[in-house]
């Protein structure tokens, strides 16, 4: 069994989402039936990247009791790949947003993995090794070109010289 939470089990634990998204202690996560269905993240996170722009979303936010109800629902119309994304929260405040795997990579920027991979959009692994050719950057070489970036780049040296150091 994975430790992914099941649709069941999200909604059944929406306080402790909205908790959990309120204190900073977590930050978006998939769930769904066995594999990576639907993406749980801040409105902040949303909003942030640009979502109300990217998507379409309904003008209401739906509150934790519906959202609980209708969850199952809205992950099946994502497995049917017609789900648009749901903003939620108390009183009417947008506080958190479900969207399918698929709108959490386009939200972000993300490549869509193959077909038939199944991937997890919030935990991502990217490349971190120097290309071939790669060098260290030189701060000389890369102020050559500017006089202003010279000058900067020698008050810097000056202010990090000790007293009496000669270089």
């Amino acid at each position: 069994m994975s430790g992914m939470a099941s649709v069941q089990q999200v909604g059944a634990g929406l306080a402790d989402v909205l908790g959990r998204f309120r204190a900073g202690r977590t930050r978006a996560f998939s769930f769904g039936d066995g594999v990576p269905e639907a993406v749980m993240l801040t409105y902040d996170e949303f909003e942030d990247l640009g979502g109300e722009h990217k998507f379409t979303v309904g003008d209401e936010v739906v509150a934790p009791g519906e959202l609980a109800g209708g969850l199952g629902a809205i992950v099946a119309a994502v497995r049917r790949g017609d789900g648009v994304p749901v903003v939620w929260g108390e009183d009417g405040e947008p506080e958190a947003v479900v969207m399918s795997t698929a709108q959490y990579r386009e939200l972000r920027g993300d490549d869509q993995p193959p077909a038939g991979v199944v991937d997890d959009p919030t935990v991502r692994v990217y490349a971190t090794e120097p290309l071939p050719g790669s060098r260290p950057l030189d701060l000389d070489e890369w102020a050559a070109g500017d006089p202003f970036t010279q000058e900067l780049l020698a008050e810097i040296r000056a202010e990090e010289r000790a007293p009496g150091d000669d270089r």
